[in-house]
């Protein structure tokens, strides 16, 4: 099993590598670029974002050819689980809607609209939150009623959705991240015996980190919303899966605490708009990455400090899928301490003011010449990526 889990990851991986040069030739024909029309945006030149495709082909195709196993019993089949077949129909939706937001636009109501679609479809591949633990003894207590089990799946499911989407700003930001989520949460699905879980969280993975190489910066390729959000929804997606498979109470805060960075970025972003009396779908540099960028860490040094906090977490969420809770105490501290220095400033208060900033402080925060071209993220569409 191991050694499939290994094939599993390496296939997605070698695919979305081959896939992704294609994607950077193929992006200009169909439109789906990214022009820089505005101040706000690092990038001087128009940037291919269709890094997406290849990610969703190299996650698909592998989960395809090697996932064909019955949860249980672990017999050859000819196709997946029911569930990990919903899961990959509403992922494909989710990637189309994000391709059609990348080439032509999509208004907020109606990308909200598809991603409540896509939650939906999962929940009716009985992909869902059924139930409440008792938390001292981990077994089930009540069943949820049917429309409370879907109210709270579809949020879960679009809320980390849009999660990924947002902190999708900096190159390689996005997918780095998801690529450490992923493997924290399939290696937890692996120790407890879900390999189909943790075959199909690798397969995320292994598409993710196929792509990386053309977005670490400086970045040829951005995933695009195509990328980000179908990579959100098959985290969310698959981590509800894993939660079905488990009774305890710990199945439930894996996920949370491994996505705890992302879900704190989006949370801080919200209450800070709520705060200056702004939308919360207004785009601003508030966010940790300008805020580590702003204290002269650099693009490179910024997302490499956001991976290790990501790192952090995924080790105290494996700790505690283990019943170990000292430790994943003392890790979370060092993270939030962490989150605490790049939010605060000299007089160690934490600024929930997110000015606005020039094009050269943005070039010179990255540790570049204006003349010279820079690029960023598709969160250089953020004020889209927010509705």
């Amino acid at each position: 099993m191991l050694l499939k889990c290994i094939i599993v990851f390496g296939t997605a991986l070698l695919i979305a590598l081959a896939v992704t040069p294609l994607c950077i030739r193929l992006a200009p024909k169909i439109g789906a670029m990214d022009v820089p029309k505005d101040d706000r945006r690092m990038h001087q030149r128009a940037m291919p974002r269709l890094g997406g495709l290849a990610i969703f082909l190299g996650s698909v195709a592998a989960t395809l050819l090697w996932l064909p196993v019955v949860e249980e019993e672990l017999q050859p089949q000819l196709l997946p689980g029911p569930e990990i077949l919903g899961i990959l129909l509403g992922g494909a939706l989710m990637f189309l809607m994000g391709l059609v937001d990348d080439i032509r636009g999509l208004p907020a109501k109606g990308k909200l609209l598809g991603q409540l679609v896509c939650a939906s479809v999962v929940f009716s591949f009985s992909v869902r939150f059924e139930f409440i633990t008792n938390p001292f003894t981990g077994q089930p207590t009540a069943d949820f009623p049917i429309w409370v089990s879907y109210l709270l799946t579809v949020i879960w499911i679009v809320g980390i959705s849009n999660t990924i989407n947002l902190i999708d700003g900096l190159d390689g930001l996005a997918g780095g991240i998801s690529a450490i989520a992923t493997v924290c949460i399939a290696y937890t699905a692996y120790i407890h015996g879900s390999y189909d879980v943790c075959m199909a969280l690798l397969a995320v993975a292994g598409g993710s980190c196929g792509f990386l190489p053309f977005n670490f910066h400086p970045a040829r390729i951005f995933m695009g919303d195509c990328g980000s959000l179908f990579l959100g929804f098959m985290l969310a997606s698959v981590s509800v899966m894993s939660l079905t498979k488990s009774a305890t109470v710990i199945a439930v805060a894996i996920p949370v605490v491994v996505l705890a960075l992302p879900i704190f970025d989006t949370a801080f972003a919200i209450l800070r708009r709520l705060l200056n009396g702004r939308p919360i779908m207004e785009a601003d540099k508030g966010h940790l990455h300008h805020r580590i960028m702003r204290a002269g860490m650099g693009q490179t040094r910024t997302v490499l400090t956001m991976y290790s906090i990501s790192g952090v977490m995924g080790v105290a969420a494996i700790l505690v899928s283990r019943d170990l809770f000292v430790e994943p105490i003392m890790l979370t501290a060092v993270a939030v301490a962490l989150i605490a220095v790049f939010l605060a400033d000299q007089n160690g208060k934490i600024e929930l003011k997110a000015r606005k900033i020039s094009r050269r402080e943005d070039l010179e925060a990255a540790g570049q010449q204006e003349e010279e071209p820079a690029s960023e993220g598709p969160e250089d569409r953020e004020g889209e990526q927010e509705g």
